[in-house]
């Protein structure tokens, strides 16, 4: 599903972005919503993703990693000087299924680093930056399942993700007198282009890309709204927070996940 939306024009001019893993996905969106309304957007990932057309502001680095935490941080202040804007996106699961007792220390410290701990050290870096300048936002891309793990799959990356919303609201308690305001974004399903992947291995299972949707739909209690959402849709919520009309918000978590979680 394509969404278009009536963008506020120019809303970020002279600004200064970074989105990690902002090549692909909501990412991608994100930094694209940006990107469309003035700002200058610095995106990350693991490799350069074909077709990139601003190599310059594009940084190669895995930042499940201290040394490519670090490969981001000097090319902000290489190339930018400061930071206005920090998006974190990277994240994920690649643990394997069968419960808590399959996965490894190396499971749990893979996830950790590459949901929580790249966004932390990230930040105890850039925060300077935007406390010299007594201004900034910060978005941390969170998920729903903090809330509703998926022990069987997904333990680990959930409880990453619970860990970085609880991150996200102590750092907002201390750096919002000082200007800078942090939220957290809780997608649910989105149908990204890993989601689309999913889809149709599943499809091939059960006949249908249809079915299969609805198959991964029911998996999750089912979705009120009827369908999962855009990366669009994520964006235009994440430009939201990080613009001036949302200028006293700031320690809240925003969930988009079309009604999946049924409790308040």
């Amino acid at each position: 599903m394509s969404t278009s939306y009536e963008q506020p024009s120019q809303e970020f001019k002279g600004k200064k972005a970074l989105v990690t893993g902002g090549t692909k996905g909501m990412g991608k969106a994100i930094a694209s919503r940006l990107a469309a309304s003035g700002a200058t957007v610095m995106t990350t990932a693991r490799s350069l993703p074909a077709g990139l057309s601003q190599t310059e502001l594009f940084v190669q680095a895995d930042l499940a990693t201290s040394e490519g935490v670090e490969v981001v941080i000097q090319a902000v202040k290489e190339r930018f000087g400061g930071i206005d804007i920090v998006v974190h996106c990277v994240g994920g699961s690649t643990t394997p299924p069968g419960g808590a007792l399959v996965l490894s220390d190396e499971d749990w410290l893979h996830m950790l680093n590459w949901n929580l701990l790249g966004a932390v050290r990230l930040d105890r870096s850039l925060l300077p930056l935007m406390v010299e300048k007594g201004a900034g936002a910060i978005v941390h891309i969170s998920s729903i399942q903090r809330r509703l793990p998926l022990y069987e799959s997904t333990l680990a990356y959930a409880a990453a993700k619970a860990a970085l919303s609880n991150y996200s609201k102590g750092l907002a308690n201390e750096f919002s007198p000082r200007g800078i305001r942090v939220n957290t974004v809780a997608p649910g399903f989105i149908q990204t282009e890993a989601a689309d992947a999913m889809i149709d291995r599943f499809a091939a299972q059960t006949g249908s890309r249809e079915s299969a949707l609805e198959l991964l739909m029911g998996s999750l209690g089912g979705i009120p709204v009827g369908r999962p959402g855009t990366p669009e849709e994520v964006g235009e919520l994440v430009a939201f927070l990080v613009s001036d009309r949302a200028a006293s918000i700031t320690g809240g978590e925003y969930v988009i996940d079309g009604g999946t979680v049924p409790t308040v």
